[in-house]
């Protein structure tokens, strides 16, 4: 699996990825608004082995690497969820190395995979699921043309509290890419 935008290449990971996974996934600060946060080198390359090894599969989630198409460095990641049997409803998350955030990278990569999802996979809707604290987030769902379905109070069970989501979506016939 790769697709190509401007500056990026959005590619299957590999085991040779573990430790450039590893250094930005595992900075805790950063990524306090994301589920898993590796402790160690072992915890990745056991996700590795854990993604799904064929893309646009029911009911699972397909991790794909965020790389720089210059110098093929590593950006960051993005889950791919493909939601039921019907399989034509997928959820979207991503992960940005710190260093990286703040030059429309993560706007880039995700206009890139949903253009695919939308035009090639002919998916019907595409949702976000964004703790309400992280503002960044929203606003770049908002940015690249998702729009805000509802915030549900209390929602999910999370690092052991009961905490908000914000779920944004967008339909194929809304999506100015298609």
């Amino acid at each position: 699996m790769q697709l190509y935008t401007e500056r990026l290449i959005l590619r299957d990971i590999t085991m040779n990825d573990k430790q450039d996974i590893f250094d930005y996934r595992s900075d805790a600060e950063a990524n306090q608004f994301q589920r898993w946060i590796p402790e160690t080198l072992e915890e990745v390359e056991s996700f590795i082995q854990r993604n799904t090894k064929e893309f646009n599969q029911p009911e699972s989630w397909y991790q794909l690497l965020i790389t720089d198409k210059e110098t093929k460095g590593v950006i960051g990641d993005i889950g791919v969820h493909f939601i039921g049997d019907e399989n034509v409803q997928v959820e979207l998350g991503i992960t940005l190395n710190s260093s990286f955030q703040g030059k429309g990278y993560a706007s880039e990569a995700l206009q890139g995979i949903i253009n695919f999802l939308f035009n090639d996979l002919q998916k019907h809707r595409i949702t976000a699921s964004v703790d309400p604290a992280n503002t960044a987030s929203l606003q770049l769902m908002e940015r690249i043309g998702l729009r805000k379905e509802g915030h549900f109070v209390k929602s999910l069970f999370w690092k052991n509290k009961w905490v908000d989501d914000v779920i944004y979506a967008v339909l194929r016939e809304e999506w100015p890419g298609k």
